[in-house]
């Protein structure tokens, strides 16, 4: 009795194995994927490597919030505030990596009293950037010229304002010269005119020939 019991019991849960595997289209092997894409009908998984479709971030263009722009890159245009003595001051735009010769030409260039030398043309320009070309007349107010600076811009040496270093660059004076020369000037007031230098000691007609046009009093 217990035998029949038995293999009856087998008998009945094969069929019933049978039936579950076994139910549903013939041939039909789809394979649910718990916790992917290949759970919802008409989707497929992700390849591996692929980012998942569910993870991927929202653009932030498409969301109304455009991506910042990081530090290290530089734009591809630039706007700069130009302005002083050129002859349309204003906000230029110019590439990135530009030069300022290059905001000074889109400003329209220098105007005539321009200081050409007060900014540094080959300088990289960056963006709100702003560059002021100052005229002659500011930049004397603002950066008072030294007397040797002023001797060398004109070209002469004022041998009533010229100290050593400046009096030893003329041919024939060397540092006990220059120093005669200073002595003298100090003592007499400076001299009246160039071939008063000739009155300092050690220096004669043969030196005088060499820096006759080389000097100034005034």
């Amino acid at each position: 009795m217990v035998k029949k019991f038995y293999w009856a019991f087998m008998a009945a849960a094969m069929t019933l194995s049978v039936l579950l595997c076994g139910c549903g289209d013939e041939g039909n092997e789809d394979v649910i994927l718990i916790g992917s894409l290949g759970m919802y009908p008409g989707t497929e998984a992700s390849e591996p490597g692929e980012p998942d479709a569910a993870q991927t971030p929202v653009n932030q263009e498409a969301s109304g919030n455009p991506a910042p722009v990081r530090k290290d890159q530089e734009p591809s245009v630039i706007r700069v505030y130009v302005c002083g003595a050129v002859v349309r001051p204003g906000v230029v735009e110019i590439p990135g990596g530009s030069r300022i010769e290059d905001a000074l030409s889109a400003a329209g260039g220098f105007l005539p009293d321009a200081l050409a030398e007060a900014v540094n043309l080959a300088d990289w320009a960056s963006d709100g950037q702003m560059l002021y070309f100052p005229t002659a007349e500011e930049a004397a107010a603002w950066l008072p010229v030294s007397q040797d600076a002023e001797n060398e811009q004109s070209g002469l040496v004022n041998i009533n304002t010229a100290g050593a270093a400046l009096l030893c660059s003329l041919p024939g004076i060397g540092e006990a010269k220059a120093a005669d020369i200073i002595a003298y000037r100090e003592a007499h007031g400076g001299f009246g005119d160039c071939e008063d230098i000739m009155k300092v000691p050690g220096i004669k007609t043969s030196i005088y020939e060499k820096i006759h046009d080389k000097i100034r009093v005034k």
